[in-house]
């Protein structure tokens, strides 16, 4: 790993509270890993012995019916951990996991997190923080799907993409549509549709880009109550 990798774990609510050397010796293994698109990290009712950090890539975290459906929790992007808090709530995944897109990751050993737990107070902490950070991502994601249209989750989610507040703003589509679609609670049919009603606010899809003529106009929009016709 270089030192971009390691300013990345370093921003991390868990794993920024420790010293490199403890953190060094919670990863399995030397290196990162590299997982191609659609490998599966792991399964729904697996044992669950690691938890992740992803360096680069996103990883997608859903639950199957069985009746063989998905729903997609959430999609997880560079810079986060995941799936730690489930290995101190019994020891199985309640949910798999599957590499969105190529991506690398770091597998950060269940028992020895566990045991740095027990010398390393300030890890605790951390673990709440963590913790508590994906707990206001999922409330904020009920909110969203409460409140705001098709239109405006799908306005609000280019925007998190989008590195300008304001004026124009070209974004490549992190993974596939139907992914997206999933993640914001809608059918692939709905993502089209609510793309052709941001058009007249200026948005517009070329392959796998995304043009925002106006990215505060768009955020206007995600905050108002008025939906588009």
């Amino acid at each position: 790993m270089d030192q971009g990798d390691w300013n990345q774990i370093r921003k991390s609510p868990l794993l920024g509270v420790l010293p490199v050397e403890v953190v060094e010796n919670l990863i399995d293994g030397p290196v990162a890993r590299v997982f191609d698109k659609g490998a599966v990290l792991f399964q729904q009712g697996s044992p669950a012995d690691h938890c992740f950090f992803i360096l680069s890539g996103w990883v997608k975290v859903f639950r199957s019916s069985p009746s063989g459906s998905e729903t997609v929790v959430h999609v997880f992007r560079s810079g986060e951990l995941f799936a730690e808090a489930v290995m101190f709530m019994g020891g199985r995944y309640p949910v798999s996991a599957e590499a969105a897109t190529r991506c690398r990751l770091i597998r950060i050993d269940g028992q020895k997190l566990r045991h740095a737990i027990e010398t390393q107070p300030q890890l605790a902490l951390g673990m709440l923080a963590s913790a508590s950070q994906h707990l206001k991502v999922l409330v904020s994601q009920v909110e969203h799907m409460k409140r705001l249209s098709t239109a405006q989750r799908l306005a609000d989610f280019l925007l998190s993409l989008c590195t300008e507040g304001a004026g124009a703003c070209r974004i490549s589509l992190p993974y596939e549509k139907a992914l997206i679609a999933g993640r914001l609670g809608m059918k692939p049919e709905s993502l089209s549709r609510s793309l052709a009603k941001l058009k007249p606010l200026g948005v517009s899809v070329e392959r796998d880009e995304v043009v925002i003529a106006d990215a505060g106009k768009l955020k206007s929009f995600v905050e108002t109550d008025l939906e588009l016709e």
